[in-house]
């Protein structure tokens, strides 16, 4: 793990790498919600990130962040818990004893899963469609062809409230290959949002990651998940 001081110098770095990319867009710093990708970092290392100002925390597994909050020593409630991966139907239920904020809403089934058992609990539950934006066998999400049509009977769930578009572009070492991925996801963003059964849609961008978040920044991300920048190397 980073030296705790390491990490707060991280996140203090990030800000303002993140403050320069709103400068240069025009963009206010407060639009963007920083989510430390915390993924096989130990509980210590996401202590040490809260104690420096990290508030929302992004896991990709859903036992593996359950039993982290268990280890953390401050209460669960001053932490939003983001989910990055992909969910099945069979963790919907722990999934939503711990998460609030879903970025990979992949298909219409988890959609409708996640809405039922919110519904069933009472809660209100955000959430992003992922978006396989290069068509990658590897990766999960809608087509970028024909989203709205895909997206439109989500647009009406009680429970579960679709806030935004979520992508992962292809992996290139330069940033800036991720631009046009970025300019894609916001345009289809305001196309949704153009639509009339999506009023009142919040229209948020989750895109960028470690090596990209200032070009994301720039493109219109509302979230971006930084992970190795912040902790280091993944544990």
């Amino acid at each position: 793990m980073p030296d705790p001081l390491d990490i707060a110098d991280r996140y203090r770095q990030i800000h303002r790498r993140i403050q320069e990319a709103c400068l240069r867009s025009g963009r206010r710093p407060e639009e963007i919600v920083l989510v430390g990708a915390s993924k096989t970092q130990p509980a210590a290392a996401l202590a040490e990130a809260w104690r420096a100002g990290l508030r929302v925390f992004g896991e990709n597994r859903v036992q593996e962040a359950v039993a982290k909050s268990r280890d953390l020593p401050f209460p669960p409630y001053d932490i939003e818990w983001h989910l990055l991966g992909p969910l099945q139907s069979n963790k919907v239920k722990p999934a939503l004893d711990l998460f609030r904020a879903v970025h990979s809403v992949d298909r219409p089934r988890i959609a409708e899963a996640l809405d039922k058992e919110a519904g069933r609990r009472g809660l209100r539950i955000s959430g992003f469609l992922e978006v396989n934006l290069g068509g990658e066998e590897s990766k999960h999400g809608f087509p970028p062809g024909g989203l709205a049509d895909a997206a439109r009977p989500l647009a009406s769930l009680e429970h579960l409230k679709i806030v935004g578009l979520m992508a992962i572009p292809p992996q290139e070492d330069d940033p800036e290959a991720s631009r046009p991925w970025f300019r894609r996801l916001r345009e289809l963003r305001d196309d949704l949002g153009g639509r009339p059964e999506w009023s009142g849609f919040p229209g948020w961008l989750s895109m960028g990651m470690s090596h990209d978040f200032e070009v994301a920044v720039e493109e219109g991300a509302t979230h971006v998940r930084v992970g190795t920048l912040l902790f280091g190397s993944r544990g």
